[in-house]
């Protein structure tokens, strides 16, 4: 019994994330991410983790300021502060981080209201090998409202 819970409480701090494969059409996203809210401080360190495997250690990152709550400008990562970059321009289904030696992910982001399988399915078609040029296109492909 206190496995199953510990295994639930650590799926909760996961990500949940799909990153396309190497080599893979990139598009204009690298793969999608499904945050549990829309506290970005809150919902970085896990994601941070996660992607230190494609960009190194998460150096700065970038999002539109109206998918997001309020968020200060920097955010602890482990043993370092990150610049947040908020703005209105970018666009406003994807989020930007950028790693050690400039190299950058850019994630579809599925809002964390989105129904279980509508949200697996835009993270599978974000992370497919063919998915469409526009991140408004798998959001609505896959029934995904913004």
């Amino acid at each position: 019994m206190a496995t199953v819970i510990q295994r639930e409480a650590e799926q909760l701090h996961e990500p949940r994330l799909r990153v396309k494969k190497t080599g893979a059409e990139r598009g204009q996203v690298d793969g999608g991410w499904w945050p549990r809210s829309t506290d970005l401080e809150a919902e970085l360190p896990s994601l941070a983790a996660a992607l230190e495997l494609w960009v190194g250690p998460v150096t700065r990152v970038s999002y539109h300021l109206d998918t997001w709550g309020p968020a200060t400008r920097k955010v602890y990562l482990g043993d370092r502060i990150v610049p947040l970059e908020g703005f209105r321009f970018t666009n406003p289904h994807t989020i930007t981080a950028i790693g050690s030696n400039a190299r950058q992910v850019i994630l579809l982001v599925v809002p964390p209201e989105t129904p279980r399988e509508a949200a697996h399915a835009a993270l599978r078609a974000a992370a497919g090998e063919e998915s469409p040029t526009a991140t408004s296109e798998i959001l609505a492909g896959e029934g995904v409202r913004r």
